[in-house]
């Protein structure tokens, strides 16, 4: 920046220069001030060249999501559900409709706790089941206390009115990046989970960037419903906020019996 001093009589007037900021302001907003989103030249084919932060998303070997469409029945163990009622805390964060969950709530796999961090939507859902997509998907984000990430994919399909999602979608803030916390709005992340929670799982990544690797994925076999019109009014927001599916390669995708 550049600074030019003005004497107005007595008056000592410094005035900023900011030219050369300028374009780095207008670059920033180019895209809808996102560095990265569904399509376009910032899209997911281009993840992986936005910055090299993201580099994994064009050279990770297992990326997330994918079409199950081969998987080993297996004895797995019960994801065992630990959740709490919690104010209700929800933002468009410019990538999708998103609820950040207070601090109490978990699941405990194999015997290791992982903390129900948020939770967000995707439309149509991201993972495929033998090359069917779903019309939504949530995903519960977990984070055990040594960093360790595992996702549980509940899939959502056309059907009756979801009171759960109802809640939700009438305290959707209207202003991007603007957390809501409506007063005595209480909501309980168990009634975003279907009655049989048999699943499939694998490793693979972070569906949006950095991609980082390593997250343990839990789909729930079970689906959800919604109405129409409770997927309209998410798909008014975001038309297509679905990462397309990655190659599984050699990863083995078990599933509960």
């Amino acid at each position: 920046m550049k600074k030019k001093m003005y004497f107005f009589g007595s008056l000592l007037v410094v005035i900023t220069m900011a030219m050369t900021t300028a374009p780095l302001i207008a670059a920033e907003h180019s895209h809808g001030g996102h560095e990265w989103s569904y399509e376009g030249e910032h899209g997911p084919a281009h993840w992986g060249d936005v910055k090299s932060d993201y580099a994994m998303c064009k050279t990770g070997k297992n990326q997330s999501p994918i079409d199950i469409t081969s998987t080993t029945k297996t004895d797995l163990p019960v994801i065992q559900f630990a959740y709490k009622p919690a104010p209700l805390k929800i933002i468009n964060n410019g990538h999708s409709i998103q609820v950040n969950y207070a601090e109490g709530s978990s699941i405990t796999l194999n015997g290791k706790s992982y903390q129900l961090v948020q939770f967000h939507f995707h439309h149509p859902s991201e993972e495929k089941v033998n090359g069917k997509s779903f019309d939504m998907v949530a995903h519960l984000v977990h984070k055990s206390a040594d960093g360790k990430l595992a996702v549980v994919a509940v899939l959502m399909k056309k059907g009756q009115t979801n009171k759960f999602i109802e809640t939700l979608w009438a305290n959707m803030p209207a202003e991007e990046g603007k957390e809501a916390a409506p007063a005595n709005v209480t909501i309980d992340a168990l009634m975003l989970l279907p009655a049989q929670r048999g699943y499939y799982t694998y490793t693979g990544s972070l569906t949006t960037p950095p991609c980082s690797e390593g997250v343990t994925w839990l789909v729930l076999k079970t689906p959800l419903e919604m109405s129409d019109a409770q997927i309209d009014q998410f798909a008014h927001i975001y038309k297509n906020n679905a990462r397309p599916v990655q190659p599984q390669a050699s990863r083995v995708v078990s599933e509960s019996k």
